[in-house]
Formats: C-alpha cells, sequence, structure tokens
C-alpha cells in the first residue's frame, strides 16, 4: 500500500502533524508510522554548503592569491552532528512505498531552503512531492495546508531566492573576510595589542555595525547647546495655565539673530530682556489677551497589527530583552498554538482569514484577563465589516499575515514563563483593539499677547477612550519634553472645564513670567527593538508607527535573521548590549574593524545598497529576474570588492584613524594578557 510522507522542521511540529493526522502508528526512532502515512522531521538544518577546502585542499590555508573563490558549481554535505538523522530522512524520502512527500517545513524562505537541501542530497526522483504552507500549528490548520498542498514546483522560486541567498553570504564571508583579515589582521592585533585578530565581514552585520558607529560619533562630535525659553503663567477663570512664548511676525524679536529658534534664546540675558520688556509700565499686574482658540476633534485609530519587527521593538520597550528573546518567545507560543507564524512582515490580514477571524475572539473569551473584552468585541460586531478596514490587505502580505492570536491552545498557558505569558498578552491586546472604536481627543490651542509678544498653549483631554481600554498605550506624560500637547486627564475636570468656557477676546491675568533653561540633545543610541525597526526600514530608524506602514520594500535581512545577526555582532565583541537597558554602542574591536572596511570596501557599510540585495532576492522569488542574472552580478561585484581590497595600498592611513578610535577607550591590555 502506497503511503504519504509528511517531513517537518522541528520534531515539536512533527508530533503537532501526527496528532492531525491521527498518526498513532509505532514510533520509530526518528519517524512516527501508521498504515498510510509516515511523519518525520529534520532537526533544524541537516546539510550545508561545504568549505573551501571541499573544493581543493589548497583553500584551506587563507592565501591573497587564492582570492576571490568563484566556484562555478556549489558543493554541499551532510552536517555531521546530525548525520543520523539525515540517514533516517534521505531513506524515507525513497522508501519504495512512499509516493507523495508532503514538505512541511518553517513556511517561509528558510523553511523551503531546509529540505530542498535534504532532498537534493538525498537525490529523491519519481516521486510527488507537495508544499503545506500554514500560518499556525492548530489542527484546523494543519489538516487545510494539507488539503490544500500545493505541487512543490510552484515554489521554485523561492527555492530559488533561498539558494541565492545562502551563496550571497557565503561568497561575501569567504572572499571579503579572508581578504581583510590577511591584509589588516596583523595591523589590528597590533593596535590592540593581542596575538591574532579574524576580520568578520558580511552582507547585513556589517551593514548593522556601520549603523552603529555611525551613530555612536555622532554623539560623540555632538556639541550641547543651551537655550532658555520663557514661559508665562496664565489665570483664567481663577485656574492657571501656562502659555510658552514665540517670536512670531510682529514680536520685537521676530528673526532676531538672538534666537536659537522661535520659542528660545541663545543666551539668558536676552530672555531676561523680554521679560522686563513685557512688566514694564505694568503698575496694576500685567495681562494678556485670548487672541486665537481653537477646538478640535482629533481621531486616533488602533494601530496596525503586529509583525515580527513590531513586536520585537515594543517588547525591548516594555521588558528590556533582546530581538533574539522575543523571536524565541513568539516561537514557543507559536509551536504551542497560540499564535499565528512569528516570521512576518506583514501587519495585516488577509481577506480569507477575515471571514473566520470571530473564531479566533470567541477562542479568546477564555482567556481570562482579556474575556471580557474578547465578549464585548463579538457584541460589538465590528469584526464582520474589518475586510473593509486598513487591518486588512492581501498586497500587503507575502508569505503570512500579521501575528495575532489562534484563539486556541490555552491550556499551554499554565506551562509558559512569566515572561512569556506577558508577551501572549501584549499580541492579544493589539489584536483586540483592531475591533475597537477609535479613542477620540478635544484639542485646544490657544494664542494669548501680551504686548506685541506672543505665547501659546496647547491641551488635549480624552473624550472617548475607544481602543485605548483593551490596548493599555501608555501616553506621554505631563512635562515630558518631547510632549507638544500637554494630556489632561478626567482627574482635572476645573481645568476641563476652564478650557471649554474659554472664549476668544478674554483678557486674563499674567501671573508669573519664567524663564526654563533647556539643551540640545544629541541623537539617541539604538536599542536592541529600535534597530530592529530601523533593519527593517534599510537604515531608517523612522519612529512613527503610521509613517512605517507606508515603508514599501525589503530591508535590511529579514525578519526570520534579524535578532541572529544583531546576537552574532555581539557575540564576536563588534557590539555590545547592555542587557538592563537593552542601549547598543559599539566596541573597540567594532570600531578598529568599521576603519578597515570604511577603506577597503565601503559599499558593505551602506544601508541602502545592502537593502537592494534583499530586495533583489525578493525579485527571484517573485520570477521578476532569473537566479543567473542575480548571480552574474553578485560575482562581479565579490569579485571587484575582493580585488580593491586587496590592491588597495591605505595601511598608513590606517594607523592614523586607529589612534584616534583608541582615544575614546580605555587602558588596553598589555599584550599576552586578557
Amino acid at each position: 500500500m502506497a503511503k504519504s510522507l509528511y517531513i517537518a522542521e522541528k520534531p515539536s511540529v512533527a508530533r503537532e502533524f501526527a496528532n492531525a493526522l491521527k498518526v498513532t502508528g509505532r514510533s520509530a526512532d526518528g519517524y512516527i508510522e501508521s498504515e498510510s502515512a509516515i511523519v518525520t522531521w529534520c532537526v533544524g538544518h541537516l546539510v550545508t554548503m561545504s568549505y573551501p577546502e571541499a573544493y581543493d585542499i589548497k583553500y584551506k590555508r587563507w592565501s591573497l592569491q587564492t582570492l576571490p573563490f568563484l566556484p562555478k558549481e556549489f558543493k554541499y554535505q551532510v552536517i555531521e552532528a546530525v548525520e543520523k538523522q539525515y540517514k533516517i530522512v534521505s531513506t524515507l524520502l525513497n522508501r519504495p512505498d512512499v509516493d507523495t512527500i508532503y514538505v512541511c517545513t518553517d513556511s517561509g524562505r528558510e523553511g523551503e531552503y531546509i529540505y530542498r537541501l535534504v532532498a537534493q542530497m538525498a537525490g529523491v526522483k519519481g516521486k510527488q512531492q507537495k508544499r503545506v504552507w500554514i500560518d499556525s500549528q492548530t489542527e484546523e490548520e494543519i489538516l487545510r495546508g494539507i488539503r490544500e498542498a500545493k505541487d512543490i514546483s510552484e515554489y521554485d522560486n523561492l527555492a530559488a531566492s533561498a539558494y541565492l541567498r545562502a551563496k550571497e553570504d557565503y561568497l561575501m564571508g569567504i572572499n571579503f573576510s579572508r581578504a581583510l583579515t590577511l591584509k589588516y589582521g596583523p595591523a589590528i592585533s597590533n593596535q590592540m595589542r593581542t596575538d591574532r585578530t579574524v576580520v568578520s565581514v558580511g552582507r547585513v552585520m556589517t551593514c548593522v555595525l556601520g549603523m552603529v558607529v555611525r551613530r555612536e560619533r555622532e554623539i560623540r562630535e555632538f556639541v550641547k547647546t543651551p537655550f532658555y525659553r520663557v514661559i508665562g503663567t496664565f489665570g483664567p477663570e481663577g485656574i492657571t495655565m501656562d502659555g510658552e512664548w514665540r517670536a512670531v511676525a510682529g514680536s520685537r524679536y521676530y528673526q532676531h539673530p538672538c534666537l536659537y529658534k522661535e520659542n528660545g534664546f541663545k543666551e539668558k540675558k536676552d530672555a531676561e530682556a523680554l521679560i522686563r520688556y513685557l512688566q514694564e509700565g505694568e503698575g496694576e499686574g500685567l495681562t494678556g489677551k485670548i487672541i486665537s482658540l481653537e477646538k478640535k476633534k482629533e481621531t486616533r485609530n488602533p494601530p496596525l497589527l503586529y509583525n515580527l519587527a513590531e513586536l520585537q521593538n515594543d517588547c525591548s520597550k516594555m521588558f528590556k530583552i533582546s530581538p533574539d528573546q522575543t523571536l524565541k518567545a513568539v516561537q514557543e507560543l507559536y509551536e504551542k498554538k497560540l499564535v499565528t507564524y512569528p516570521r512576518t512582515d506583514a501587519r495585516v490580514l488577509s481577506t480569507a482569514v477575515a471571514k473566520e477571524i470571530y473564531k479566533n475572539i470567541s477562542g479568546l473569551t477564555h482567556y481570562e484577563p482579556l474575556a471580557g473584552y474578547a465578549r464585548e468585541a463579538l457584541e460589538r460586531g465590528s469584526y464582520q465589516n474589518i475586510a473593509k478596514t486598513r487591518y486588512v490587505n492581501d498586497k500587503q502580505i507575502t508569505d503570512h499575515y500579521a501575528i495575532i492570536p489562534t484563539g486556541q491552545g490555552l491550556g499551554a498557558l499554565r506551562s509558559l514563563s512569566e515572561l512569556n505569558s506577558k508577551i501572549y498578552q501584549v499580541i492579544v491586546r493589539r489584536f483586540l483593539s483592531i475591533f475597537y472604536p477609535p479613542a477620540i481627543y478635544q484639542k485646544y490651542a490657544v494664542e494669548l499677547q501680551c504686548k506685541t509678544e506672543h505665547f501659546f498653549a496647547s491641551f488635549k483631554v480624552l473624550k472617548e477612550e475607544g481602543y485605548l481600554k483593551v490596548a493599555e498605550v501608555p501616553g506621554k506624560k505631563k512635562g515630558d519634553p518631547a510632549a507638544e500637547t500637554e494630556t489632561i486627564d478626567a482627574s482635572h475636570p476645573e481645568f476641563i472645564r476652564m478650557l471649554e468656557q474659554l472664549k476668544k477676546g478674554t483678557e486674563v491675568s499674567l501671573d508669573r513670567l519664567t524663564i526654563k533653561e533647556g539643551e540640545t540633545s544629541p541623537p539617541k543610541r539604538y536599542t536592541s527593538g529600535s534597530m530592529i525597526l530601523a533593519m527593517e526600514n534599510a537604515g531608517q530608524l523612522i519612529e512613527d508607527e503610521e509613517l512605517r506602514a507606508q515603508i514599501k520594500g525589503s530591508g535590511i535581512g529579514t525578519s526570520a535573521t534579524r535578532a541572529e545577526i544583531l546576537k552574532k555582532l555581539v557575540t564576536i565583541k563588534y557590539l555590545s548590549l547592555n542587557n538592563k537597558t537593552q542601549v547598543i554602542t559599539p566596541t573597540y574591536l567594532g570600531e578598529l574593524i568599521y576603519e578597515v572596511v570604511d577603506a577597503s570596501m565601503k559599499q558593505l557599510l551602506n544601508p541602502e545598497l545592502t537593502a537592494s540585495w534583499e530586495k533583489g532576492l525578493t525579485y527571484v522569488a517573485e520570477g521578476t529576474i532569473t537566479s543567473d542574472e542575480y548571480m552574474q552580478k553578485l560575482e562581479r561585484f565579490v569579485a571587484g570588492r575582493t580585488y580593491a581590497a586587496v590592491q588597495t595600498a591605505n595601511l598608513s592611513g590606517l594607523r592614523g584613524a586607529f589612534a584616534k578610535v583608541e582615544q575614546n577607550y580605555k587602558k588596553l591590555p598589555v599584550k599576552g594578557q586578557k
């Protein structure tokens, strides 16, 4: 009797497939078998690209004479540590009684690559191969994926992009790392007083290193500039409010060179002169007049759903954990059927999922912390029209839709760590919030005049909580310098009543004039979370969520690889990560590596160029360009950069750059000491 073989990426996933398929036969070493089906698994990668010495023993020794290394045919080998499982899988793939192979590795580029390498090495022929593509590990989704599995040939372009990504990282890593190590390693060792230095270079990691080093240097070179603002405290209706002076048209200081900006002076004496001018001749007390009053409603919609980058950024802020820790946490939630596939760039749902979304909400009525909100979402019925909103867009989805709770697997919550439980709740809150109405604010903008000078105050009052009650979105705090508009909460009813009663033309007392000293701030260092966002947006740290949603195109790396790249840079000590704050800074070694790359192959530090390589892989996956076209471009780039690095005579110039870097670091160890 012919059998179907199901091959998953991990043993835990294989068990879920076996359960869904009711494969309860004998459990052998490395697979589970029943009368009609066999379920087996990889353990991550079973096959990898061979080291250069597999092509020719001469490549084992690092030498400039053997560069660039550009093989015409690439070689692959079984990973020694998992050779036993490879043999089991290979045997099953070629068993005569297996006629159909269901590929159930992770639904993405890397999962595709894992299976294709195994099938290639095992020499699979004459079998029907079908690709199972799922968004969660619930039984319903697994059975749907198997039922709707497509012929594997429909994923050939994705596989091609996966092979190219690996070849790209392989060729750049081997050629660039060897060239720079041989040429500059001794100089770095001499500078750091160490015995030996290997220069590790990568398409994405070197670009990220460059972003961190450049930011650190901006901070070092930043010169703080003091400025002085004048604040007027006005007293309408017996309640005080502060207004900020600005040098607008009509002011005696309009476009004056003594200004830092229109709302501040470069020197304190000029702020004092302004106060003296306002106080002159006002014997019975200062007054001001409301010359402009604007009241309008502001609607704030629930944010888009989480993709991996957004979740990693928020978890970095909320829980002070690294992107790698967030990915591990959400991967566990996925494997326990609690959430959908985590390695996604999309922040919206598909039309097909939107039709069934009430099932997810219904399941959450059994999730005690937020059950009431889930029931309210169902009662509101807004889920019925969710497909017509910005939260559903098939065009913004490539492999997977946003990370959302499945509404299933709630029994597994008991086995979660406290941190992972919190991350699950964050995902649930973001999901449920899209079924709630917008938050409504009443905004007030007041302009007051005293003599020729103008003061401005703005406030907003939360009128309708809307989605905020479920989302728990932290607002800007009063006194936060980043908050241009002060938010007034319901605990200040007298103040809110005063704002409502303000009228244009009303005279009010000016009770006090004070000077507030401030200073310009340097750029912020990257945190692990903000770096993930910057990588997603091709090197741009875009704080505004709405604007991020509008940015189209591939970033640096992918949602599946960014956390690992950041982790590697910390592991090899090019970057330092503060575990408490998640702030990233370069190390002494990292800055020296930056100088070497900047002097020899500057293009690797360019975020736009690095992102363009990722975009090219996307084009291959879409079938827009061929693998041969991409490979020709890649080989020209690798060869050109390698030749240039080897032939450039710049060691003397680097010594000066190294010495400059050294000034920013503490005393170095004596050679031979650790």
